[in-house]
Formats: C-alpha cells, structure tokens, sequence
C-alpha cells in the first residue's frame, strides 16, 4: 500500500488517460495488444515517476505541507531501498516485453518518456531545478498520443499529441505557483519561480492557447471545454497572483483532465450508440 500512494493514483489519469486516447484516435475502441502498455501507465509508471522524485527531493518535500497527503508522499531514507526495488521490479519486466514485442519507435519513444522523467529528478539532468526546462520536459506526458498508436501499427494523430505537450507544458509551471516560496528556500529555480505568479499567467495562457488551437484541429468540443477552464484557473491568478491562490486552484486543476476526459467520453458513448465502432 505504501508504493501505491508513493505512486499517486489521483494522478495516474495523466499517463493511462493519453494512451487510452491513442487507441481511440486509432479508430478502434479497444484492443487487446494495447492492454500491456495501458497496465505499465498504472503502478508501474506511475511509481518510476513519483518514487524517482520522492527519492532526490526528500530534502524540499520534508518543509512542504502539502507533502504526506493525496497530494504527494513524504518518504524517510530508510524507504529509498524499497522504493528503488519497487521501481525496478515493477518496470523492467515491461521494458523487455516491449524490446522484444512492440515496433521499434514505439519502444524508442517509451524510452525518451521514461528518460524526460527520470531526468526531470536526477542530476545531472535534473530538469525540475532547471527554469523553462522544468516546463518543457513535462511534454512527455503527452507522449502516449504517440506510442500507443505506433505500438498497434498505426500513426499518431499529431494535433492531438502537440497539443498535449502544450497543455502539459503549460500545466506544470501553474500548478507550480504554490510551491514558489518552498523552492526558493531550497535553492530551486524553476519556471514558476523566475516568472513569479503574474508571469506563470503569461506562460502557461500561451501554452494553453496553443493546446486549444492543436485540440480545435481534432476535437472542437474538448477544444472549447479546455479553453474555457485554463481561462478560469487563469483568470483567478491573474486577479490574485499569490501562492495560496495557486493552492486554492490545485484541486481544479487537478479536476482538469478528468473533465475534458469526460467531454471525450460522453462523445465516445455517442458515438458507439450510433454505431460509429462496431
């Protein structure tokens, strides 16, 4: 149970959401060869993610109040050694099979997926201490939208995967806001830090608008219901650019893919009754 929320299963929509997208952008509803990809993005993934991060910023995470609830884990170093073992165990497994299964650039970009967000905590990369970069490698969560099609021998939809990368760029350095005072104390210059609150509103709307444009290209519906919610989260911290602002308006965000993953569902519901998938 411990690894389990060290892997934060709230979140685990933003890496099995975009690969269950990539399916249904592939024309189909399901397949069965999709199914061990979809079952990496769960624990697995989830724990190579949050476990790595846990791990190298025990420092930091140990004067952040939000640390130890749904919102992330606070480990002790006497859980580094599990948690090394639970990513190791959970992943490799998986890695092999994809070697030795999947198409090549499937597993190619697995790998860079993987790469980003491992390098996102671990020097010399260390992506999260890296302003504009800590923003940037966070396009990897959009990286499903590619490899899941590739691995079922189909193209990605590239609308939808820039977009993606967009909106995730953008979500990143706004859901950063909150921890501005906590990453300035430690020394960590991250977007949100060097923008402040005020210009986090700047970088993320440009982001979020081009990830309304690419979405637009693919889905106007979902198009319309993000623009409307990153327009709402952005307006509010423009009209109080503070940390507890930010705060306030985490669990919105958090809300965000869940409610545009809505929107594609009722339209996906629709779409089987009027016999669009057979």
């Amino acid at each position: 149970m411990r690894l389990l929320h060290i892997s934060r299963p709230v979140l685990w929509i933003n890496t099995i959401g975009p690969a269950v997208i990539g399916v249904w952008l592939t024309g189909d509803l399901w397949r069965w060869a999709a199914l061990p990809v979809l079952l990496w993005l769960t624990l697995p993934f989830n724990l190579l993610i949050y476990g790595v991060n846990d791990i190298f910023d025990q420092e930091t995470d140990a004067k952040n109040p939000r640390k130890g609830t749904l919102e992330g884990a606070r480990i002790s170093p006497d859980e580094v050694q599990p948690i090394w073992r639970g990513v190791l165990l959970t992943n490799l497994p998986f890695l092999l099979y994809f070697l030795l299964v999947l198409p090549t650039f499937a597993t190619l970009w697995m790998l860079l997926y993987a790469v980003l967000f491992t390098g996102y905590s671990v020097a010399p990369l260390r992506f999260k201490a890296r302003p504009y970069l800590d923003s940037l490698s966070n396009v990897a969560y959009a990286f499903p939208l590619v490899f899941a099609p590739l691995a079922l021998g189909e193209a990605p939809v590239w609308p939808a995967a820039v977009g993606l990368m967009a909106w995730s760029a953008a979500k990143h350095t706004f859901d950063a806001v909150q921890d501005i005072d906590e990453d300035r104390r430690a020394g960590i210059s991250t977007t949100a830090v060097r923008l402040g609150a005020r210009g986090v509103v700047v970088w993320s709307g440009a982001w979020w608008t081009l990830a309304t444009v690419c979405f637009a290209l693919v889905n106007l519906p979902v198009a319309l219901v993000n623009a409307a919610i990153a327009g709402a989260l952005l307006y509010v911290l423009y009209k109080s650019p503070t940390l507890e602002t930010g705060h306030r308006l985490y669990p919105y965000s958090i809300a965000f893919p869940y409610i545009a993953g809505t929107v594609a569902g009722v339209q996906l519901v629709a779409a089987v009754s009027l016999g669009a998938y057979p």
